[in-house]
């Protein structure tokens, strides 16, 4: 998705890649014919295996309108069908696994969000997937019961995947966190899932011992470096680490940004982000998805690095004069979206109680907002092009 969303760098990168770029639900509008292969095939101990690749069909509004102009991204479920029909009848394969960036959200209660894996595999002839391997959520896909995931999960402990209409599905947290591993049995035609764990890549945990000193420690055996990746990469860590550990700034707290936090609720970090958006453009008021936040900041020294892993996205600041009219449309609409989703908003400098899907008191900076009245809104230039408010880069 992300190579999508920065379209000239998929262009520029695409005929370098040594392995398939696959999505069967992203289609070319000017020609109708989808804009990546829709499957692989793979032989892997005499059995053919299908992959086939499917996108959140959220893209269209969370990625950047300017390279979607010529972009179509249809249902999932809908090109899944298509495709695992035409597989069966043209390729025949042993097995047909999907990989997905769709998210899985329990029960299929996806919220703001698109439908994800469980909505589609609903949607599929019973079985006609042996497994769904996802991302987009950022979970780890652990089921402490039918239709519920563990919270909190510990890594190193048994994770049992989801299973929904005879099809697995699993999903290995983030950030290379986990490696997923799934021991499969074929017999006479049939897959069976036999074994199934997230195995942590040296994870640690803090541990406080009894003379009040902590320190982090593995939470399994560690897995060994490799001695030829470090020296192949060690010089541009290095190059890297001299600019980004420089200091730019220091907080005496925490600055909450954490994933759980900012699609939950308003935090310091949404604040400081909006403030900062604010006094650069002199504007009333801003609003910003909490998705758009993505690391917290630990009380202390500041480097540009805690800065870009909090906002890795080179965002341009811009404003937008909005009528009060305008202002409580849009944030009548900002307001409906979901928690647990990139969509949650965070607010400054407004205030406002939600009630059966409409804004009472609502104020700008403490007064009540004037329909006639013209608000200059911070924003940034990604967001605004989503709404229309920009038509040109």
């Amino acid at each position: 998705m992300n190579l999508i969303t920065r379209s000239p760098y998929y262009a520029s990168r695409k005929s370098g890649l040594s392995f398939p770029l696959l999505s069967a639900n992203i289609y070319q509008k000017s020609t109708g014919e989808r804009l990546f292969k829709p499957w692989a095939l793979f032989k892997r101990q005499d059995l053919k295996i299908a992959v086939i690749g499917l996108t959140t069909d959220d893209t269209a509004k969370i990625g950047n309108p300017e390279y979607f102009t010529d972009i179509e991204f249809r249902k999932p479920a809908d090109e899944a069908k298509l495709v695992i029909q035409e597989l069966q009848q043209t390729e025949k394969p042993d097995i047909i696994i999907a990989a997905t960036y769709m998210g899985h959200y329990d029960n299929g209660e996806h919220g703001s969000n698109a439908p994800g894996d469980v909505e589609m595999v609903r949607a599929l002839p019973a079985g006609s997937l042996a497994m769904i391997v996802g991302g987009h959520s950022q979970d780890p896909v652990c089921m402490a019961a039918e239709n519920k995931k563990q919270v909190d999960y510990v890594p190193g402990t048994p994770c049992k995947p989801d299973q929904q209409n005879g099809i697995w599905i699993v999903q290995a947290h983030e950030w290379g966190k986990y490696v997923g591993r799934a021991d499969f049995e074929f017999r006479n035609g049939e897959m069976k899932m036999v074994n199934y764990q997230l195995i942590p890549v040296n994870l640690k945990k803090k541990v406080t011992w009894e003379d009040g000193k902590s320190e982090r420690v593995l939470y399994t055996p560690e897995i060994a470096e490799n001695q030829q990746m470090i020296s192949l990469l060690s010089p541009f860590q290095n190059k890297g680490k001299a600019q980004l550990e420089v200091k730019i700034g220091e907080t005496n707290g925490r600055l909450e940004g954490d994933r759980d936090k900012v699609r939950f609720v308003q935090t310091n970090m949404g604040r400081l982000i909006l403030a900062a958006q604010m006094d650069r453009t002199g504007a009333d008021f801003a609003v910003m998805s909490g998705g758009g936040i993505r690391d917290s900041i630990e009380a202390g020294d500041i480097s540009y690095k805690n800065v870009l892993k909090v906002q890795p996205f080179g965002n341009v600041v811009v404003y937008a004069d909005m009528t009060g009219k305008e202002v409580i449309d849009y944030l009548t609409a900002v307001a409906q979206m979901k928690p647990d989703s990139g969509a949650y908003p965070q607010f400054a400098n407004v205030s406002f109680v939600a009630k059966d899907g409409k804004l009472n008191d609502l104020k700008i900076k403490g007064e009540p907002v004037d329909p006639a009245k013209t608000y200059p809104h911070g924003d940034i230039k990604l967001q605004c092009h989503r709404r229309g408010w920009l038509s040109a880069p």
